[in-house]
């Protein structure tokens, strides 16, 4: 089973947040819907960035280090480049 490592952008503060999950789809409609407590007061929330990944472990780890300070760095890059490429020129 795949797993997801995603970056969503708040569309109220422009903040970002990183996620892990299996079922990319549903975990959206979770946010969206109010089902997370610490994004419920930044919604509406937008997907800017879904990178897959083969086990829940490499995730984790893919997780973790988009929250440390190299990793928040590559983040921000990523989120720019798949802007980019969709046509997007906002910033993060």
């Amino acid at each position: 089973m795949p797993y997801f490592v995603y970056v969503l952008r708040s569309m109220r503060d422009g903040d970002l947040y990183t996620g892990m999950t299996s079922d990319i789809e549903r975990r959206l409609r979770d946010h969206n819907g109010g089902k997370t407590r610490s994004l419920r007061h930044r919604r509406p929330l937008v997907l800017v960035y879904c990178e897959e990944l083969e086990t829940r472990s490499a995730a984790i780890a893919r997780e973790y280090y988009f929250k440390t300070a190299d990793g928040g760095a590559l983040k921000q890059r990523l989120v720019l480049q798949a802007g980019a490429a969709a046509g997007n020129s906002e910033g993060p």
